[in-house]
């Protein structure tokens, strides 16, 4: 079961971040959207509602959790960028993909989104400073401090986690 919650592993920060790995990371984050299209562009509602593993979610709640984690990511590096150490909000992203928009929306609204977001997330990324990269914002459910140079890493992995999620689906 572990294989299929964490296909491509859980994410592992490289103790050593340096400007290429960063600009691979930003790269891997501006290729997520097309990706995720080019995998469910013609897929049926049926289709969507295929699972990755048992009590998984659909490929329809998936695309949609991309939209919402990456919005609430972007809105993080601002609020890190904009303030010192701020603590972000939390949120229940089991429960978000079971809101009626997750359930109702087409996934092509999400999929825009996400492209659009992410063209505007890589400009503000590639602008970084080395010291920009190292500001830090504080998660309220786990009391850790995180540096923005490791979420770069940590949003490249989530968007090739849940396009393997995608794949097994479709298998």
């Amino acid at each position: 079961m572990e294989h299929l919650k964490y296909p491509i592993g859980r994410f592992k920060k490289p103790e050593n971040i340096d400007a290429v790995t960063i600009n691979n990371w930003i790269a891997d984050i501006e290729r997520i959207p097309s990706r995720l299209k080019e995998l469910t562009d013609t897929l049926s509602d049926e289709e969507l509602n295929r699972t990755y593993r048992p009590n998984g979610w659909t490929i329809r709640q998936v695309i949609h959790h991309v939209a919402d984690s990456h919005m609430n990511a972007y809105i993080r590096f601002k609020w890190a960028l904009t303030e010192d150490n701020p603590t972000i909000k939390a949120y229940d992203e089991a429960r978000w993909a079971e809101l009626p928009d997750t359930q109702k929306t087409p996934i092509t609204i999400s999929l825009y989104l996400l492209n659009e977001l992410h063209a505007r997330w890589s400009i503000l990324m590639r602008s970084l400073s080395e010291e920009d990269l190292n500001r830090t914002f504080l998660h309220p459910e786990n009391g850790n401090t995180y540096a923005l140079k490791d979420m770069v890493g940590l949003y490249a992995w989530h968007g090739k986690h849940h396009l393997e999620h995608v794949k097994i689906a479709l298998k």
